[in-house]
């Protein structure tokens, strides 16, 4: 190629499209608008503008499925498929990000994106000009010259395997040119191009390098070695001299263009901004801005001066060096009446880190920064500058407030309000986002690139001014979207609550904690040498090969889904297995006891604190799509309490010395939710007659009185019940209870004919979800649903019991959300010594003292159930005792 030539990109715009979406999983923006394709064109787009710098570019397109290849061969491309509904809409997007960047797309009817291809590389060249050709398809291999090289994509769009005329004839020993030659012999099974039978790739190629082009070989049969491969060449003669024309890229297409329509231009930065924010690609929003920071162009797509974009960001910061600077600015705040702050730490665990600067923002662009190490003050004197801001009941921002409670705890401050929190507010808007970092939300929210400077004050500054920005968009759209409220009300509150909760810890009985390690492990000795009795040797039983290889080889089980690396020995297929061998039912119960000790028991005997002897879990508001609360280190969400040696774990927490637990629990309170939201009349009777549910279901499901429901049938409509509310299938619904399909099949046919309310509803919450693209809460808590319009019915489907599920479980979320709010508030005005500890699924756990019990349990059971208004009431199941395992019912309490 000419090293001082000018440069023409050429992109096969089809090819890579497809490339794109077969390579990435299928992704959609909370809208529902499919966009894999898109993102991976768009990104390998900027990698190689990026890494290229073309002077010219041009994107070429199929338009139509007819091009004048059929009219020599009807068949062409006979057998491709349809285009998948997910990637059609796809093309308009990415045609817009093209416009959008500037750059040329060409598509004519009756040809082939390679033949635009061709008719430009080729008019490139006469030019004078490089040409780079990027595509997935190897006929453009074909289009090779001393000025024309092909760029081919690998691994999907990941990888670029370039070839020009020197790669390209090391590797083919051909010129480029014969491979029209090479495909009229061997075909092209994705075009439907048929070649020759029985003549591959190499054969193909040993011909044209012997013959030159498939005329002289076809001219010449009778110097070719091989009776039958003559035989078969003499006989397709015709069609492999058709599939040489079909391989040929047409170099003259009528195309009406000129190269200076080709230059590459600066893209519309606005009209690129706006796609790639609907679009919700974050990283690529970053790269945008980055690049628009690096060539000053403004979001209007205005050149600005050098220095201007950083001042839109922050035009006035200083640092604060002296206790005076401090109380002044301090003061300056409280006549201001709000604040963002931003504190760095020295670790991501706040319980553990330091502050190394203290950001305090009065505006979106103006901030000042406390540097703790170089202000000459400890914590507790840095505390004591800071109680006015606190006291004063000025409206502070965060971003993550729990964290900045913990450390402010440390200095001794006590705050006891929080006016925002972005962390919060990010999630309530995108609750599946894989990220709320201020530097996410920035570029999500704000179309602002979060760049570190390296100066760490500054750096904190910038981010207490971005809390300040982004709390005032954040305000604007959740009230927009129903769900300011929900934020004001519940939870902001409750990241206070949660911060106090995680500062006070639980109580663990150490030696309790050691005898059930001790215990289960002789449980775990014990069912290791029964299940090498069964097995007739002894192996290794966590390895899935082995076991596998014992189970299926040597006692013959049927094999239920295979792996790469074998036959499956998940807890899945030992379930189906269970009933057909004792050794499996064994393996299932080891499985179990070897998790409970090393998570559960050894895990947090490994997360006590040694300074408070307590473990603090971390409460996690912002994880869960649904609205749920999870914990981390231990997770006491999980903690398998169906089985007895799960529950027993419950005894290790136990209360403060001389104090009592006390446990709270919504009972059943997802079907009252259902009730509710249904409005169905045999449901919600049921509910405020005070019957068990689960005996009522299984009377009406079974057509039986309440007093012949055994204890079986209440099992089963329990399944039921709850299968509705998670949108359980009729095949997990049989799965569950070890019975037919059909019988799983005709008990929710049953159900659905007794609760018609429920089944009225989930028509309804599924449609309007697909009217809207999300679901909400009673609270407004809104769900994005983008699984609802995929033409997959396995993913249609769990998006459909997603809808079903999320109205559900996020307002059960809500509600022991907003119970926690009101129960702390009273214990507060009370001046109770009552902590709250944990909160686990649908029950709360109070350290409360003897005395308090009574006075206590009362205003619990009054904050829980007068919560929310229902169409059904809310009943709340009060316990107490000596460890969150033996737990007496208040009311049979002596206390």
């Amino acid at each position: 190629m000419n090293a001082d030539g000018k440069q023409i990109m050429l992109i096969d715009g089809n090819s890579l499209v497809h490339r794109a979406f077969y390579a990435l999983p299928l992704l959609s923006n909370r809208q529902g608008v499919y966009t894999n394709a898109v993102y991976g064109f768009t990104t390998m787009l900027y990698k190689i503008l990026a890494q290229e710098s073309p002077d010219y570019i041009a994107v070429a397109f199929d338009k139509g499925r007819v091009t004048f290849r059929h009219e020599q061969f009807q068949d062409y491309k006979g057998h491709r498929k349809e285009t998948p509904e997910e990637l059609r809409p796809q093309f308009p997007w990415i045609k817009k990000i093209l416009r959008a960047m500037n750059i040329p797309v060409f598509e004519l009817e009756g040809f082939e994106a390679d033949d635009l291809i061709g008719t430009l590389a080729k008019e490139a060249e006469r030019a004078g000009l490089n040409v780079t050709i990027v595509t997935g398809d190897r006929d453009t291999l074909q289009l090779i010259s001393p000025q024309t090289r092909v760029m081919l994509t690998r691994k999907g769009i990941s990888e670029l395997e370039v070839f020009d005329l020197d790669t390209f004839r090391q590797k083919y020993c051909i010129e480029p040119v014969q491979m029209r030659d090479v495909k009229g012999l061997m075909g092209d099974p994705s075009d439907n191009i048929p070649g020759v039978p029985g003549i591959g790739e190499k054969t193909a190629l040993k011909l044209v390098r012997e013959f030159g082009s498939l005329e002289n070989l076809l001219e010449n049969l009778e110097q070719v070695s091989g009776a039958k491969l003559k035989q078969k060449l003499s006989e397709y003669e015709q069609q492999a001299r058709l599939s040489k024309s079909l391989a040929t890229i047409d170099c003259r297409a009528p195309l009406e263009v000129k190269l200076e329509d080709c230059a590459y231009r600066q893209p519309d930065y606005p009209a690129l901004l706006e796609i790639i924010k609907e679009l919700e690609f974050k990283s690529l929003l970053k790269n945008v801005l980055e690049t628009m920071e690096k060539e000053k162009i403004s979001e209007s797509g205005e050149t600005v001066t050098p220095g201007e974009t950083e001042a839109v960001r922050i035009r006035d910061f200083s640092l604060l060096t002296s206790p005076e600077e401090i109380k002044s600015y301090v003061q300056s705040l409280i006549t201001q009446g709000e604040a963002g702050i931003f504190l760095k730490l020295t670790d991501p665990d706040y319980r553990e880190a330091s502050v190394e600067v203290i950001a305090l923002a009065d505006s979106p662009h103006s901030a000042r920064s406390i540097v703790v190490r170089s202000s000459g003050l400890d914590e507790g004197q840095l505390g004591q500058l800071l109680l006015p801001l606190i006291n004063n009941e000025v409206k502070l921002y965060f971003h993550d407030a729990k964290a900045a409670w913990n450390i402010f705890k440390r200095w001794g401050l006590e705050l006891t309000s929080v006016a925002g929190d972005t962390m919060v507010a990010g999630y309530l808007l995108n609750p599946t986002s894989s990220s709320y970092s201020l530097a996410s939300l920035a570029l999500e929210h704000l179309g602002q690139a979060l760049v570190e400077p390296e100066n760490s004050a500054l750096d904190a500054a910038l981010k207490a001014c971005t809390v300040m920005n982004l709390q005032g968009i954040f305000d604007q759209k959740l009230t927009a979207a129903g769900m300011g409220e929900l934020y004001r009300e519940i939870e902001l509150p409750l990241t206070v609550i949660l911060a106090e909760m995680e500062f006070n810890g639980v109580s663990l009985d150490r030696a309790q904690l050691e005898e059930m390690s001790s215990s289960l492990e002789k449980d775990i000795q014990r069912l290791t040498q029964e299940i090498y009795r069964l097995a007739g040797e002894e192996f290794n039983i966590n390895s899935p090969r082995q076991l596998g290889n014992i189970l299926f080889n040597k006692l013959g089980l049927p094999p239920v889904k295979k792996t790469k690396t074998g036959y499956s020995t998940s807890a899945e297929v030992l379930e189906e297995l269970a009933s057909r061998h004792e050794i499996v039912a064994r393996i299932l119960e080891y499985r179990q006891l070897v998790k409970l000790k090393s998570t559960y028991v050894d895990g947090i005997k490994a997360l006590i604190n040694p300074a408070t002897g307590k473990v603090h879990t971390t409460f996690n508001q912002t994880v869960t799509a649904t609205g749920r609360l999870s914990s981390t280190e231990p997770n006491l969400q999980n903690i398998p309490i169906r089985l007895e040696a799960g529950r027993r774990i419950r005894k290790v927490f136990v209360p403060s010395p001389g104090r009592l637990l006390l446990t709270a629990d919504y009972s059943q309170v997802e079907l009252r939710i259902l009730a509710h939201m249904s409005r169905d009349v045999n449901l919600i009777k049921a509910f405020q007659q005070g019957e068990d549910i689960h005996s009522r279901t299984a009377a009406e499901v079974f057509d039986v009185s309440l007093e012949q429901v055994t204890r079986e049938m209440r099992r089963r409509a329990k399944a039921v019940n709850f299968g509705i509310v998670y949108g359980i299938s009729e095949y997990g619904l049989a799965r569950d209870l070890g019975i037919s399909r059909q019988e799983a099949r005709s008990y929710i046919e049953r159900y659905f004919q007794r609760y018609r309310g429920v089944k009225e509803w989930i028509e309804r919450t599924i449609a309007e979800a697909r009217q809207n693209g999300y679901v909400t809460t009673l609270y407004n808590r809104r769900r994005y649903l983008p699984d609802l319009f995929s033409s997959n019915r396995n993913i249609r489907s769990f998006g459909e019991r997603t809808a079903v599920n999320t109205p559900i479980q996020g307002s059960a979320a809500d509600i022991i959300k907003l119970a926690m709010v009101r129960v702390n508030a009273r214990l507060k005005e009370n001046n109770f010594q009552t902590n709250m500890i944990l909160q686990v699924h649908d029950e709360l756990v109070f350290d409360v003292p003897k005395e308090e019990v009574k006075e206590v349990a009362e205003i619990v059971r009054q904050s829980m159930e007068r919560v929310a208004t229902l169409e059904v009431p809310l009943k709340v199941d009060i316990k107490v005792g000596p460890n969150w395992y033996d737990l007496t019912p208040l009311e049979s309490w002596q206390g």
